[in-house]
């Protein structure tokens, strides 16, 4: 799913209901079948709003079939499950199989709850495979006791780098005889000339120079302007983990960026752009949608000259062809060889597939586990049916038609579930017409060096660590006074500045509120999970 048709999605008003009561899934622990003898099976899938029906979906019917049980399928939305999930693990009823809906700290909050797959991989050879492929994904949902709650997901090596990018209108700085910003006073010019030299060429001042959106909830998200902090050296991971709270790794030191000096030069930076009118003076309140229109613009005149995103296609559109991914300018004092990219990976998920430790039909449960994560139906879940929109090509080699995939988004009626499956792609698959896969790859080329400049494991809190409930609960705690001040502060600063006068006392308001204590935290963790 293309990412600005996902993210938009998720904002979509959804009519899937929850089909049939969840309290009624944990069940009894005798077999049901149907009157002709087949174990039936609970599932219920968590899902994007722009999905089909699971029963519409061509896949759906066959992996029954080859099951040779009978599925009950549950749908419903992800905005509708963020209302249900907590009451669903309160009353301690779930579906026998559930996509998409817990993570592993779950099991441990509810222990008893959830089977203990590490103990089931004998009869998922598909899992197995997948885990001596990607070792990294087994570690992602398995404790440090080797318990594993859940199974995670891989959509394959085209994801493996990051979702985060830094992208530059190319056509302007061609017009204007400028080269690609290396350093942030380069960045500071190019911006200036953007803002005053007209280069979309229609005679209005009507320019945005940079392009950010607001610093959102409680934590750093998806294309945070804070990934600037990579120009400074410390390595972000925007998209899961201690990264988004503050939190980062310097030679197997756990440390927080929230009142580092770096963190402080991006905000400084920052304000300096906004104050000379090179980044909106509305910034603060710009959510990624407002964004995203200012880039798409009318599809036919640029308006944005920086900004991060996914990729070309998904933040322009039809003026994809006028960006270029670059590497982040260095900030001042930093050589080229100090200055990082973001961390993360976009390849796996850990909350993909859960069996209820209740399940009436557990080795039915298990076969449809391992059909899951085939190559057959991981593709498809993935992209779609064969013969609607994947063609299987042979030789792992599969097709999308794009025609019919675009329409299907446009009618929000995509016949799979995207990045929402529960499934592996293996690197041996070939797949052509993956917008989102082939954008992605192309996109992370210019950061191949400035991703070698940092130890994944020294340098960065890798995603598979996680704290235990109790520690979690610590952190969030902590973390919801912190960020208050945090974010309330940081736009102030950015828009305003005073950062200099308020900083010692900012500090130590954060030390109050936990900080220190988060970072033990994360440090404890941190040497489990890495060191054992």
């Amino acid at each position: 799913m293309r990412r600005r048709t996902a993210l938009k999605a998720g904002a979509i008003t959804c009519a899937v209901a929850l089909l049939g009561s969840l309290a009624a899934c944990g069940g009894s622990k005798e077999p049901t079948t149907t009157a002709d003898g087949k174990p039936i099976v609970s599932v219920l899938v968590v899902k994007r709003p722009a999905t089909d029906k699971i029963a519409n979906m061509q896949w759906a019917k066959d992996l029954e079939a080859d099951c040779d049980c009978k599925i009950e399928w549950q749908e419903v939305s992800e905005d509708a499950w963020a209302q249900q999930k907590n009451a669903t693990l309160a009353a301690g009823k779930i579906a026998d199989v559930s996509l998409h809906a817990f993570f592993p700290a779950n099991a441990a909050q509810f222990p008893g709850l959830f089977e203990d797959l590490s103990k089931d991989l004998d009869k998922m050879p598909n899992v197995k495979q997948f885990f001596k492929e990607k070792p990294d994904a087994q570690k992602l949902t398995t404790d440090p006791e080797g318990h594993m709650y859940a199974l995670p997901s891989s959509r394959g090596k085209s994801y493996s780098g990051t979702g985060q990018h830094m992208f530059i209108n190319k056509t302007w700085l061609d017009k204007l005889g400028l080269q690609v910003p290396t350093t942030w006073d380069e960045l500071e010019n190019v911006l200036k000339a953007f803002k005053t030299q007209d280069p979309n060429g229609n005679g209005q001042a009507d320019e945005i120079p940079m392009n950010i959106k607001k610093l959102e909830g409680s934590y750093f998200t998806w294309y945070s302007p804070m990934l600037l902090l990579n120009s400074t050296g410390i390595v972000t991971g925007f998209n899961k983990g201690a990264s988004p709270t503050g939190f980062y790794a310097k030679n197997g030191v756990v440390k927080s960026f929230l009142t580092s000096d770096e963190y402080k030069e991006v905000v400084k930076y920052y304000h300096k752009l906004i104050s000379e009118g090179l980044i909106p003076a509305d910034w603060a309140t710009k959510t990624f949608d407002a964004c995203d229109t200012d880039q798409l613009s009318d599809g036919k005149t640029a308006k944005t000259g920086v900004s991060f995103g996914w990729s070309q296609d998904a933040s322009f559109g039809t003026l994809k062809d006028q960006y270029i991914p670059i590497p982040v300018p260095s900030a001042p004092g930093v050589s080229p060889d100090k200055t990082v990219w973001d961390g993360s990976s976009a390849e796996f998920e850990a909350d993909r597939f859960s069996l209820s430790s209740h399940a009436a039909n557990k080795d039915a449960a298990l076969k449809l586990a391992n059909l899951l994560y085939s190559e057959k139906y991981s593709v498809q879940q993935f992209l779609g049916s064969f013969g609607n929109l994947v063609t299987d090509d042979g030789n792992r080699h599969y097709t999308v038609d794009e025609d019919k995939y675009t329409k299907a988004m446009g009618d929000n009626l995509f016949p799979g579930l995207a990045d929402r499956f529960s499934g592996w792609i293996p690197d041996g698959v070939t797949i052509k017409g993956d917008v989102d896969g082939d954008n992605l790859l192309e996109a992370n080329k210019p950061y191949e060096e400035q991703r070698s400049h940092f130890d994944p494991v020294k340098d960065y809190i890798p995603d598979y660590v996680n704290p235990d409930p109790t520690d979690s609960n610590t952190l969030t705690n902590n973390n919801a006074q912190i960020s208050n001040v945090v974010m309330q502060k940081t736009a102030t600063w950015m828009s305003k500045g005073g950062i200099d006068e308020e900083w010692d006392a900012y500090c130590k308001q954060l030390d109050s509120l936990g900080l220190q204590e988060n970072v033990k935290i994360w440090q404890k963790w941190y040497d489990i999970y890495t060191k054992k």
